[in-house]
């Protein structure tokens, strides 16, 4: 039988941080992602709502990073739980698919921490055992551990084929090796780009938990653009590019701890910023227009004074059930009940589920939607 590790990558004990870099490699990266990021950002800042119109894409973003763990869930199946979740009562988990609850915590984890740091509270070893312990809370990840540290070797690697093609720092060594992370975080002088890149790779190659560590990791990108300042909101998502070039991800990744390559991972890691920048420039131009579109629309079709009101929630809760939209604060509940049959009529709102006794339907805007599944879907 043959060896799984013979052909594994082991942690770079004692090289993070790296003690230097090819700056005359990564000047030309740096600028024209820098750049990238910038005109992204200008585009939030000219938004009406940029949290009411691109906090959606968080769905797009938790299905894209969970499915390159293997869980694969459908933007329908977390719209559905959207919906069904209230605030006081996570029940719908109990009726929905593992993987699909899995993908929905992703998103919930990442709005957490964002109101966490809204508050004050700097990114943290906390906060990350936080998100973990959101983002595992239910079904499979519930029984690992969630928001503890391991306390077993664990390796990265192909199941199927039974082979390791990486082994993570050891547990005995992570809790100085998590420290040394968030120092430099939180410490480091270094340009915001390249130290968003190298954190990254690091708590990959630390991979601090039993699972969820990819997800967790995608997540601190997000978040350390917003910190750092180069995004005014944390829409920033980049799980889409990872995905596309899975293995050239993995590989450069590897080649950090092989070969020493952190110049290779950096250019690797800026070109899918850039990329992604200049795709979601596309993707919230495309949502931006799309809510200009819909405000006259709402107009005609409803003939209200609320239905800007009516436009708002529905960009910002693209499935929901009716009972939600009818207890709206500031649309009379006879209004809104009126509303939801005019848009569908029209066909802007679909129907998701339909209602059963005394549970309501869940209804989709299907415009918003449309826009959220084609990005899943690439």
């Amino acid at each position: 039988m043959s060896n799984p590790l013979q052909d594994a990558v082991s942690y770079h004990y004692g090289k993070f941080p790296p003690r230097s870099l090819s700056y005359e490699v990564l000047l030309d990266p740096v600028f024209e992602t820098g750049n990238a990021l910038s005109r992204y950002d200008q585009m939030l800042a000219a938004m009406h709502n940029s949290e009411i119109l691109l906090a959606p894409l968080r769905n797009q973003e938790a299905v894209a990073s969970s499915r390159m763990e293997g869980t694969i869930s459908t933007l329908d199946e977390v719209l559905r739980i959207e919906a069904e979740v209230t605030d006081d009562s996570d029940a719908a988990f109990l009726q929905a698919r593992s993987e699909a609850v899995e993908t929905f915590l992703y998103a919930r984890a990442l709005q957490r921490i964002q109101r966490e740091i809204e508050t004050g509270r700097p990114l943290s070893e906390f906060l990350i055992r936080q998100a973990h312990q959101i983002l595992l809370s239910f079904g499979r990840g519930a029984n690992l551990a969630p928001g503890a540290y391991k306390t077993e070797q664990n390796y990265i690697g192909e199941r199927r084929r039974q082979s390791v093609n990486f082994v993570p720092i050891s547990p005995e060594a992570l809790p100085a090796g998590m420290q040394m992370l968030m120092a430099f975080i939180q410490g480091s002088p270094m340009n915001p780009l390249l130290k968003t890149a190298l954190a990254h790779v690091e708590f990959e190659a630390l991979h601090p938990f039993k699972d969820g560590n990819g997800r967790i990791g995608r997540m601190l990108i997000t978040l350390m653009l917003w910190t750092s300042g180069l995004i005014r909101q944390p829409h920033f998502y980049v799980s889409a590019y990872f995905e596309r070039y899975r293995d050239d991800y993995i590989d450069a990744m590897r080649r950090v701890s092989a070969e020493d390559d952190w110049t290779g991972w950096c250019r690797f890691f800026l070109l899918g910023l850039k990329e992604q920048a200049e795709h979601n420039i596309v993707v919230a131009s495309r949502i931006s227009a799309l809510y200009e579109e819909m405000k006259l629309r709402f107009r005609e079709e409803l003939k209200s004074e609320w239905s800007i009101e009516a436009l708002d929630f529905m960009f910002t809760n693209p499935s929901f059930k009716n009972s939600k939209f009818t207890a709206h604060d500031r649309i009379p509940a006879h209004v809104a009940a009126s509303m939801t049959r005019k848009l569908r009529e029209v066909g802007i709102l679909s129907q998701i589920q339909p209602g059963a006794g005394r549970r309501p339907a869940i209804y989709g805007f299907k415009p918003l939607i449309d826009i959220i599944r084609a990005e899943t879907e690439l």
